[in-house]
């Protein structure tokens, strides 16, 4: 009996992926995961600024995407599909937690010092104290920055200057205009250029890191969450 080929999960595209997910393949769960926690966070992040809520805004983004996965029809890539549901589960928490506030408090804005330290974790190995402290410090001033940013503004500067995203992809994404992408992340880099100077721009790539254990940890409850709760045994009943 000739075996079958191993499954290059790698070199799926989106649709074989979804496929496979729609099968709930534990191996293509984790992939996708893998690939695309750190910007489903940092999405998450830019709306909710509270890590433990970005958190579980990407594991709620992931269920209900992938339950919903027959609905993908390749228009867009599965990592911005993925994006935008997160991004949506994100408004929808804050909207809610926003209903329930009698007024409005100091919390709505980033406090960055509370959370600075859990944020950092297993972002600076390999350095030297020294220049893990420089870095450390460095990025506690970029991230304060990009907290002050307003809402929108801070949402279109994270998915295109950190996460890459191209105009049209943060468009489709965030379901605005292209033209309106453009001037948010616009008016967003003249209000950092107050704060930050050119030669610390290039450290935006390290600012609020999601990969380690923290990545590895939500792939598996994802996994787990998802490819074991419909099981059930086969056979006569």
């Amino acid at each position: 009996m000739t075996a079958q080929p191993k499954l290059d999960y790698e070199s799926c595209d989106d649709s074989a992926l979804a496929g496979l997910v729609a099968a709930r393949d534990p191996a293509a769960v984790r992939l996708i995961t893998t690939r695309n926690n750190q910007r489903l966070f940092r999405a998450a992040w830019s709306i909710l600024q509270n890590r433990a809520e970005a958190e579980d805004v990407v594991q709620s983004a992931y269920l209900r995407a992938f339950d919903a996965i027959a609905t993908f029809e390749g228009r867009s890539s599965l990592s911005t599909w993925l994006t935008r549901i997160a991004i949506n589960e994100a408004l929808g928490r804050r909207r809610a937690s926003e209903r329930r506030r009698t007024h409005l408090d100091e919390s709505k804005v980033a406090d960055i010092e509370e959370y600075r330290e859990k944020l950092m974790l297993g972002s600076t190995g390999g350095l030297s104290p020294e220049g893990a402290l420089a870095r450390e410090q460095l990025r506690l001033l970029i991230e304060q920055a990009i907290g002050r940013l307003p809402d929108a503004f801070r949402l279109v500067f994270v998915l295109r200057e950190i996460e890459g995203l191209s105009v049209a992809e943060a468009s489709e994404a965030l379901g605005v205009a292209q033209a309106t992408v453009k001037t948010r992340l616009l008016r967003a880099k003249r209000r950092l250029q107050e704060d930050l100077a050119p030669e610390v721009k290039s450290a935006l790539d390290g600012v609020f890191p999601f990969a380690g254990a923290d990545c590895e940890a939500i792939s598996k409850r994802v996994v787990q969450a998802f490819c074991m709760r419909c099981e059930t045994p086969t056979g006569n009943h």
